[in-house]
């Protein structure tokens, strides 16, 4: 196979790996901070047990964001050293500063949000807890910045010839707030709040299912309904914002995203469709007009098709279509399991209702879908530019690695990774097996700790 080909695989592998951590991580930092802060408001104790309980599922996703994180670095150096050469200054000088100002801010109050339940004052540990769901937020805003500045380069200047060309920041501000930034900042962190509040939601079905744990369960299914609900309503209007965004500055992607081969008045938005790209078309249901007035406000107003770019400057057409589509099924999908959790809590039906107990359950697999699908909309989108319009993939490779090197290292990453995969799901399970400190009340104290909170 080829080197540049394969080199795309080894780095979608491990950045999709790497991927189901981070927004774990900062979903679930996200959730704890509101339990902790619903204990030092109301000291009811059934919060600081919440809170104890994610704060341990939180330690994993963290450690294994790190440990897969640091391999997508020396990647960099190994696969594609022209592309470091060439951007290092300005790619380079965003993963510092990720380094410096987000991952350092973890690291250093981690172990007092672990280790420091009863060491330290709860303001304290309070404090402790926000900071590092901030440098968590952090992180995922330098890496977002990196990777968006490839998608919409700005504030650069070209300087040198041949081999010795690179680019320099020319407006550091430019840089950071390129015009893809916002809008995928917005998406990101929304996507990864979702993950947090959907595993909240699915551990609180699966305990009420099993009637275990009952009263510390209602109160995580209810904080999670909640933050699910809004979530979803903002998020819906982020992608509405990043959609007309990529329009803008990204005419091909969008042209791919939505299969649109021919500019036209009244530009149809497909449902469900399948792409034949040997013959251009979309064959499927479709609204006419719908991604005319989405984009522009306007259904006559015609969407930039495939036929006014050139064939060497499109990107993989299908893989983008079914990715973006699988993205907006699942929010779809989302929407009606809060519709349902709503509805069971209301109810109180969560034990007699197994095939919608099941379904919240299993809908901590849908915001990752969701996270992988956007992730591989713009990252397959934006080809043949590794650099948007600057740099294509193939100029990007090293020019010291061969094929087998490649392969190999596939091979072996997908060992590694189906390891470290099943020991997250045995070490995850076994804490959900497990429980919550529930029940470990001080003696003289009344059941009314644990009484809904909600009511207070």
């Amino acid at each position: 196979m080829d080197v540049v080909f394969l080199s795309r695989i080894q780095f979608a592998l491990n950045i999709s790996f790497h991927y189901i951590y981070p927004p774990m991580s900062i979903g679930l930092s996200l959730m704890i901070v509101i339990m902790e802060a619903m204990f030092l408001w109301t000291k009811k104790e059934i919060y600081r047990d919440l809170a104890k309980f994610w704060t341990k599922i939180f330690a994993l996703t963290f450690a294994l964001g790190v440990a897969t994180g640091l391999v997508q670095v020396f990647g960099f150096g190994t696969n594609w050293a022209r592309y470091s050469k060439y951007v290092g200054n300005v790619f380079g000088a965003i993963l510092a500063i990720e380094g410096v100002f987000a991952f350092f801010l973890e690291a250093g109050f981690i172990g007092l949000m672990l280790f420091g339940w009863n060491k330290v004052k709860p303001k304290v540990h309070f404090l402790a807890t926000c900071l590092v769901c901030l440098g968590a937020h952090f992180s995922a805003i330098w890496i977002v910045c990196a990777n968006s500045w490839m998608q919409t380069p700005a504030g650069y200047e070209i300087v040198g010839k041949g081999e010795n060309t690179k680019v320099l920041v020319k407006n550091f501000y430019e840089v950071i707030f390129n015009p893809s930034f916002l809008d995928r900042i917005t998406h990101v962190i929304f996507g990864a709040w979702l993950t947090g509040s959907f595993m909240v939601l699915s551990v609180s079905a699966f305990y009420l299912l099993r009637n275990k744990h009952v009263k510390f369960a209602k109160i995580g299914m209810r904080i999670s309904l909640i933050a699910s609900t809004l979530l979803l309503i903002f998020q819906l209007i982020s992608a509405d914002s990043t959609t007309r965004g990529v329009s803008k500055n990204q005419p091909a992607k969008m042209a791919a995203m939505e299969g649109i081969f021919k500019t036209q008045e009244k530009t149809p938005m497909t449902i469900v469709g399948i792409v034949d790209v040997k013959n251009e078309t979309v064959k499927g249901l479709k609204i006419p007009g719908l991604l005319s007035w989405m984009l522009y406000r306007n259904t006559k107003t015609p969407v930039l098709g495939l036929d006014a770019i050139p064939k060497e400057d499109r990107p993989p057409i299908a893989p983008t279509f079914w990715m973006y589509h699988i993205m907006i099924y699942m929010w779809s999908i989302m929407v009606f399991t809060v519709i349902c959790g709503w509805v069971m809590w209301f109810k109180e039906s969560f034990s007699k209702s197994k095939v919608f107990s099941m379904l919240l359950i299993v809908s901590v697999l849908f915001p990752h879908v969701a996270n992988q699908a956007g992730w591989f909309t713009a990252e397959i989108g934006r080809q043949p530019w590794i650099v948007y319009g600057m740099m294509r993939t193939s100029q990007g490779i090293s020019k010291s690695i061969n094929s087998a090197q490649v392969f190999g290292s596939i091979t072996m990453f997908v060992f590694i990774y189906i390891l470290l995969f099943l020991l997250f799901i045995f070490l995850v399970d076994r804490k959900i097996q497990l429980g919550p400190e529930e029940g470990k009340k001080e003696k003289g104290k009344d059941d009314t700790i644990y009484s809904d909170p909600f009511n207070h």
